[in-house]
């Protein structure tokens, strides 16, 4: 399986904000995410950094 978990940085650390994220997506002023499961959120933030191997997303607001 190729999904991630995406964090939310907040002051040096690090909240699961979603997991098993299928697809991420620049959505107005934020990002789109959505799971394997269809579930979706929005979040007023950007990319702060991919970590692939490890299946992780890391979002600063």
């Amino acid at each position: 399986m190729c999904e991630a978990n995406a964090y939310l940085i907040r002051e040096n650390e690090k909240k699961l904000i979603m997991e098993a994220v299928d697809t991420v997506e620049p959505e107005g002023n934020g990002i789109k995410l959505v799971s394997i499961f269809g579930d979706q959120k929005f979040l007023k933030a950007h990319i702060h950094s991919l970590a692939l191997v490890d299946h992780n997303i890391f979002l600063k607001e």
